[in-house]
């Protein structure tokens, strides 16, 4: 019978009662893990059953499930799997069980073990990259919340987001992209949490007197995430912001522009194939003021997608460090408008 049912037959054919554990299926659904994963930390830390019913089929007993409950937080956290799972069995008061020599049977061939990081493709990055990314693929969404409000709180905003919020993102999103729509549910909830840490980020009192900064996707782009952490940054630094998200189309960005007179306007573009050019140049244009005393934008061109010559009078950040510096440099402009000009 297989291991996701719940229980065996006995000589007689008739169901016996499981009374050692549940199987390996129903507690891989449990941890937010694949029964996979399961069996492998098994054969690989020795964080298996006590019990094996009719000597094959695993079943986890209650003390079982807390050492495996203990092993997903710690890798959660970060902390490399071998070494999680002899925490969780130390905390356990667990040891794997002695191998004799004449059981062993021959040695099996060296593996190369795989990188932390539950088969996302984060290459060379923070440990708390890998504890992100496997509690994301586990779908738990309380574990993710954690390490982000935690991660923040260490780090500070900056690092959180260059160094672990954003390259976790990107390998989520290269592994859906390779992978069809396996993936798209762990960039959702990934990029909802992200959001909701940047949310919560504790804004410094309002710098007196000083024009906002006007955030916007480029018309036909999305990705609001960057957006949302320089908002946030800008938030820390007492700056006044007024944040569009995606997609903005051309005349509500152009009134928009209009009627707060911002000091500096941020145009993120994911992609070429949204960088509008002609755009930029109309928001860089676009004035304000009286005759004789007329007051511009800075425009940010931020993101990938305008890359390329950096067109005249704008500026191009490299990054969240880079672009709260700058914007931080930029003095209080004329108030916003009265009247259209």
């Amino acid at each position: 019978m297989s291991e996701e049912t719940g229980g065996t037959r006995g000589a007689s054919g008739a169901r016996e009662p499981v009374e050692a554990g549940i199987a390996t299926g129903a507690l891989a659904r449990r941890l937010g893990v694949s029964a996979t994963t399961v069996r492998s930390w098994d054969r690989r830390y020795g964080i298996g059953p006590a019990v094996r019913s009719d000597g094959r089929h695993r079943r986890w007993a209650p003390r079982d499930v807390a050492v495996l409950e203990e092993m997903c937080r710690l890798t959660a956290s970060g902390v490399p799997p071998a070494e999680a799972a002899r925490a969780a069995q130390a905390a356990a008061g667990t040891a794997p069980a002695p191998t004799s020599p004449a059981s062993a049977g021959p040695p099996r061939p060296a593996t190369r073990q795989p990188a932390a990081g539950s088969g996302l493709p984060l290459g060379d990055v923070r440990q708390e990259c890998r504890g992100l990314a496997r509690a994301a693929v586990r779908l738990d969404g309380p574990a993710v919340d954690a390490l982000l409000t935690d991660l923040v709180e260490r780090h500070g905003l900056v690092v959180a987001w260059e160094e672990v919020m954003a390259p976790t993102l990107r390998a989520v999103g290269r592994k859906w992209q390779t992978s069809g729509e396996r993936y798209v549910e762990v960039e959702h909830l990934l990029s909802w949490h992200v959001s909701s840490a940047l949310r919560r980020v504790r804004a410094a009192p309002a710098v007196t007197g000083a024009a906002p900064v006007l955030l916007a996707c480029v018309p036909g782009d999305h990705h609001t995430l960057p957006l949302e952490a320089l908002t946030a940054g800008l938030g820390e630094l007492g700056l006044s912001t007024r944040m569009f998200g995606g997609a903005v189309p051309v005349d509500a960005l152009d009134e928009a522009v209009r009627r707060i007179g911002p000091a500096a306007v941020v145009l993120w573009s994911q992609s070429r194939s949204t960088a509008d050019r002609p755009l930029a140049r109309h928001v860089a244009a676009t004035s304000w003021g009286v005759k004789g005393a007329r007051t511009h934008p800075m425009v940010f061109l931020a993101g990938p997608g305008w890359a390329g010559p950096l067109m005249p009078g704008m500026l191009r950040p490299q990054g969240l460090r880079d672009a709260l510096s700058a914007l931080s440099r930029i003095g209080s402009p004329t108030p916003p408008p009265t009247a259209a000009p």
